[in-house]
Order: structure tokens, then sequence, then C-alpha cells
């Protein structure tokens, strides 16, 4: 099981290869879910590639955020010069920078990353249907859950082990940005949820801020299983938290043991939230997986002892050399890696002794010494015959040059092919009006008022249809489309319950799918619905709805941290759709925080209320059920935008979604006549999203 440790400096690549790493991960420029990390240029990057080569650790270059169209040429460019320098592997998160990877650099590996919220098998599929060879599975997953992807994957699966855990699932956090501009999927997250949250008005506690993980204590377990990549967390980390928690999981994978108390210790003088947690890996969330970072003293003498040992060249390349001394001919050695690389030299012609005969031992002692590089001799073969002699500095010279010889193989770049990115003409946009879509939350909303305005489609959420099933012929009696949103988060042990209930409605009469991951995307496929890929996928690029018609999707909600003009200027292969309305998502949530709070499961989908989490500044913000007894977090205000219309009119969408979360049935009705008639003053409180300021 490779072991992946976190690089947010050239320093920190020193402490993670140093201690043990197998391989690094990095980001370069602005393209990486860790744009405040040091991160790299070209030179430095092209420089930490050899670093790591020569001593045997793998590179992967982070360009895992979300791209707008003017960016995706500047991220070919990276791509390329990613690939031509020999980095081993990039991890994306959106698919149109997959797409033009692939265009750019056809030959270099990509790894899907966390941010591309793949939880469950079908996700692992679609990953290797696209050309990518590694999955990063979401944190949330239990370990029956990643057992049963790996024992079914059709590429290598990767795993977290260590470090912070985000309160949402990644790739779905919207809450740093709707607040305060910065988004996570732009790799600027504010970490909202590290501040104080709490009920009825006060917020004197931490419910959203998780203890960092560490599974030190499952590594043979995560190896049975056949996970292929054990990764540490902490790019934002200092090096010498790099070196001591790469070491820890490095020693105890080495020597096929858990860790010590002494280690366990150590990780957690390194950094930890009041300890760590390994709750979603054992499936037992809760409270008991909570707490906050105190700022104690630093570790002083447990980082200064790391930085020395990574200061020191680690003898980390296991080798072995053999040589021959012969009477009338050039002294040979030959030096080979565990790769399969050789590099044979040849020295002086051996002198007849007039003292002291060469001895093999002495060979061995001269031609064993490695030290000051990264080579380790692991056996030394000498053949010498009797009675020569030759300059101890000769050895010395032979050995050097064998070396640097077998370096040079080390480092050697990979042959890869350079392609080429076009970026997508921008195509002429409709200028028929947007029809609208409603999105409801719960099926009491679905009045004939609502229905009397002909929206072109309503949809509500899965087990809504299954305790309401009426709904459907409701729907349909007025000529409306019905559409169901799929679970967001849906493992593979929930799937064969919701692919019965998803035949069931779809046999009733049910004929789209909101899909927000790509698995949800398949299964809708599977199933013969009609795909609409909703916000949960992240539609920044045009390349993103280019591969999305290629994946024969009828359409796609465009991401709502876009601004205007951006929607505007989107190359438009396939139909979409923008919110205009409504309470924004900001998180979905595996740890159930409302049974967090008072220890039984009461959430609205049994009781009808919407619990309110209270920030610092007396702002709240509706906690409602997602499907699978979790939790989505809601902006505080609506979306405003029917006063906008020369907006959302005239930016070539085909469609305009409302979505109700916890409105009245009668509100919502009010709100379709307000957007359809553009008749109705705005909300006391209300918000404009996104479309009209930047988001770093």
């Amino acid at each position: 099981m490779e072991l992946l440790s976190p690089a947010g400096s050239p320093e920190a690549v020193r402490a993670a290869v140093q201690s043990g790493a197998d391989a690094i991960y990095l980001g370069a420029g602005d393209f990486n879910a860790r744009r405040s990390a040091t991160n790299f240029d070209l030179d430095t990057l092209r420089e930490t590639v050899d670093y790591c080569h020569l001593r045997g650790v793998h590179v992967y270059l982070t360009m895992n955020t979300l791209l707008y169209d003017r960016e995706l040429s500047r991220a070919a460019q990276l791509a390329q010069a990613a690939s031509a320098m020999g980095v081993d592997a990039v991890l994306v998160q959106d698919l149109g920078v997959a797409r033009m990877i692939r265009q750019a650099a056809p030959d270099l590996p990509l790894h899907a990353s966390t941010q591309m919220s793949i939880h469950d098998l079908a996700g692992a599929q679609f990953a290797a249907d696209l050309g990518m060879t590694r999955v990063v599975v979401s944190r949330e997953l239990p370990k029956d859950q990643i057992a049963h992807i790996c024992a079914h994957s059709p590429v290598e699966i990767e795993v977290f082990v260590h470090g912070a855990l985000c309160m949402c699932y990644s790739g779905q956090c919207f809450f740093s940005s709707v607040i305060g501009g910065r988004s996570g999927n732009r790799g600027m997250c504010a970490q909202p949820c590290r501040l104080q949250y709490g009920w009825n008005g006060k917020a004197n506690q931490y419910p959203l801020s998780l203890r960092d993980s560490s599974l030190a204590e499952h590594l043979r377990e995560l190896e049975s299983m056949g996970v292929a990549c054990a990764k540490i967390e902490g790019r934002m980390k200092r090096p010498e938290y790099v070196s001591i928690v790469t070491k820890v999981y490095a020693t105890a994978l080495r020597e096929g043991r858990t860790p010590t108390q002494e280690e366990l210790s150590a990780l957690e003088q390194a950094f930890s939230r009041q300890g760590f947690t390994d709750g979603y890996f054992m499936d037992k969330t809760g409270p008991d997986m909570f707490g906050i970072h105190e700022k104690n003293p630093l570790p002083e003498a447990l980082f200064a002892d790391a930085r020395r040992f990574y200061g020191k060249e680690q003898p980390l390349v296991p080798i072995t050399v053999s040589g021959v001394v012969k009477a009338g001919e050039p002294v040979s050695l030959t030096v080979r890696d565990a790769d399969g690389h050789t590099a044979a030299v040849s020295g002086l012609v051996p002198d007849a002794a007039q003292k002291r005969s060469l001895e093999r031992i002495q060979l061995v002692k001269q031609w064993s010494k490695t030290g000051g590089t990264p080579y380790r001799c692991q056996s030394c073969q000498a053949e010498v015959e009797e009675g020569l002699s030759l300059p101890v500095s000769a050895l010395n010279d032979l050995r050097r040059e064998a070396l640097e010889r077998l370096s040079v193989q080390r480092v050697a770049l990979p042959p890869r092919r350079v392609g080429s990115y076009s970026p997508a003409a921008k195509g002429k946009n409709s200028s028929l009006p947007p029809e609208f879509t409603v999105a409801l939350l719960r099926a009491h909303q679905c009045s004939e008022a609502l229905l009397g305005l002909h929206p072109r489609s309503v949809a509500l959420p899965l087990e809504e249809y299954q305790y309401h099933p009426d709904t459907i012929d409701k729907i349909l009696q007025y000529g409306v489309t019905a559409g169901v949103t799929l679970p967001r988060i849906l493992w593979d042990r929930e799937r064969p319950a919701a692919k019965q209930a998803l035949e069931a409605i779809r046999d009733q009469g049910v004929t789209e799918a909101y899909a927000s991951t790509w698995s949800g995307v398949m299964l809708a496929k599977e199933l013969g619905f009609t795909v609409r890929g909703d916000f949960g996928l992240g539609v920044m690029n045009s390349e993103t709805l280019r591969q999305m018609k290629c994946l024969g999707l009828a359409s796609a909600v465009v991401s709502f941290e876009l601004k205007s003009q951006r929607v505007r200027d989107l190359c438009k292969s396939i139909p979409t759709e923008l919110y205009v309305y409504g309470r924004l998502p900001l998180m979905i949530t595996e740890n159930c925080i409302i049974k967090n709070r008072s220890g039984v499961c009461e959430c609205n989908w049994k009781t009808g209320k919407n619990p309110l989490l209270t920030d610092r500044k007396n702002t709240r913000f509706p906690v409602v059920h997602a499907y699978g007894c979790r939790n989505e977090i809601l902006n505080a205000v609506p979306l405003w935008l029917a006063d906008k219309p020369e907006f959302w009119q005239r930016s070539g969408l085909e469609a305009v979604r409302l979505s109700f979360t916890t409105e009245s049935a009668k509100e919502c009705a009010r709100v379709l006549r307000a957007y359809r008639d553009g008749s109705a003053e705005p909300p006391k409180d209300f918000t404009r999203g996104l479309y009209f300021r930047e988001v770093e």
C-alpha cells in the first residue's frame, strides 16, 4: 500500500520524502484545492520531480478545482509542462479539466480527486470509463463500503488515513462561497465549519468542527481490503508535521504493525483537535467525533527532532553492487536498483602489487559506501585476483561514477505525447425565454395552485414519492413533467432499495431525474430516465458541458457560483438551467447534527420542523433531512431574482429552476407566479447569490 504525503512547500517535500513517503502530492499555480499553500512554480516543480524520482517517490499534481473557461488554456499549459517533466499523475475534480488534459497531455495519468464526491462503486466505474487510473473516495465511507468498492473496482482506490475532516462531503460544500465569496471548489475555502454555532439563537458550540481523522491503527485492515494508497492530509501544515506523521505511518507500514503509544502520542502532539476520530471508518458517527484545535505551545523538541531527521539524506533506495578486478583488464563495477535500472562502468587496469595486494574485503568496504547519497547498499559482490593493486581513490571514483549514471536513469523522463487543447468556440445563445422548472422538498408543497401555473416540470426527492405516491398522478394530471431529485449521497448498501424505489416511480410516470453526482447520472441512465445534471456536478465551463453531451445528458444546471457574465458566455452544447430562487444548499453532512444536539432522531422529515443552526451574527440556517438520515444545511435567506429578468432571460438558458425547501405550499405558488409575471416585490430578507459578485 502506497503512502502518500502532502507537500505544501519545497521543505515539506524533503520532510515527506526523507521520512518515508512513497509518493507526494502538491499544487502548482492557482488550479488546486489549496491555493493558500506555498505551492510551486514550474522551476521548483521540475526540481521536485527530479528530487523525488531519484529517491523512488512518485509526484502527483493537484488540479482539483472547478475552472472558468478563460482559465482552461493556462491550465492546459501547466498540464503539458507537468507531463513533460515526468509528473506521475494529476488529480482532477472538474470533468472539463479532465477532458482538457486528455487533449493537451494524452499520456498523463489522471486520478479522481475526493472533490469528485465518489463514494460508491458506480462512481469508481464512471472514473474508470473516463480513463482515470485511481479514485480518492469520500472520507465519510465506513470500512464495509470501502472494502466493497476495492473488491470490485477496475481502478486503484485511495483512502485518506490522517488529517482534517470536512463537515460536508468534498465537492458538495458551498458554505464558504455563498457566505463569504471564497469557494472551496476553487481552492479558497475559509473553513466556516471551524467557527462557533449553536441552536435557539446561541452560538456557543462547535457542531460543525470535526476532529482530525486517524486510521493509524487500521493500516493492516486497509491493506487487506486492497486499498492501493493511504493518503495523509495537510498541504497547509508545517514540514515538521508532515515529517512526524509520515514517519509514524511509514514505519508502521514497513514493519507490518500498529503504531506504538509513543508514536500515537507524537501524532497528537504534532496536531490534533482534542484528539482524533475513526468514527466514519468504524461507521459510528455522533458527537464524539467533534473537537476544536486548542492553541497549545508548539512541541518544540518534537519539531526540532523532526527537522534534524529530514535535514539529513536518508539512504532510501536499495541497490546491489558487483565488481571485478582482473589482471590486464580495466576494473568493472555494476550497480542495480529494484526498478530494473543498471549502470556499468569501468576504470583503470590494475597494477601488480608491490607491497600489499588488493583484497576482496577492501573492495566491498569501498564500494558499499553510499553516505550522503540516496542509496543504500544491500549487497556487494566483489571478485578480485590476487597480487593486484588499485588506488583507493580509483575505487571511490568508480563507485561515484556508477551511482551518478544510475541517478541519470532514475530521473529519465517517460516518453509521452504532446497534444493540443482547443477551447470551445462561443456559441450563439438562444433568444427564447427560459421555461420554469420547480424542485420541491416536500410533497405537501405540490399544490394545485402551483401546478396550475404550468411549470415545465416538478421534481421531488425520492423519499417523498415513496411516502406520497399519489403526488405523481397529481403532477401528471396538469400536463406537467414529473421528475425526481436523486439522492446526492447513496452508498452501495443503500443502492438496492433506492433502485427499487426509482423503478417503481418510473413505472408510475416519473420520467426525469436530476443527478448531483456522476454515479447518480449512471444510475438514472441505467433505469431509463431522462437525465439532467444538477448543481452538485459543478458545471463551471464549456468543456464540462461538452463532456456531458458525450455522456448523454439532456441538460445541466450550471453552478450558482458563476458570475452572470460567465453564465452568458458558456458555450451551451447542451441545454442549460440555472437556479434563480431558493435557499441555496450550503452543506450535505454524513453526521446528523440534529441527532448530535439531542441524542434522538428528530429531523424535519419526521416532525415537520426545521431546526435553525445559529452563527455568531445570529444568522439562522435551516437544517433539513437528506436521504439516508443525512443533513442538508441551507442558506439563511432565499435567492431572489424575480426582479432581475434581464439576467436570466438573456443568458441563453433553456430553463430556470426554482427550489422550494422551507416554504409553505402557498408561498411556493406565490413565488412561481412572481417569476412568471414579474409582479412581486422582493421579500424582506433575500440574497442575489453570487451572480453579481466575483467568487475567489
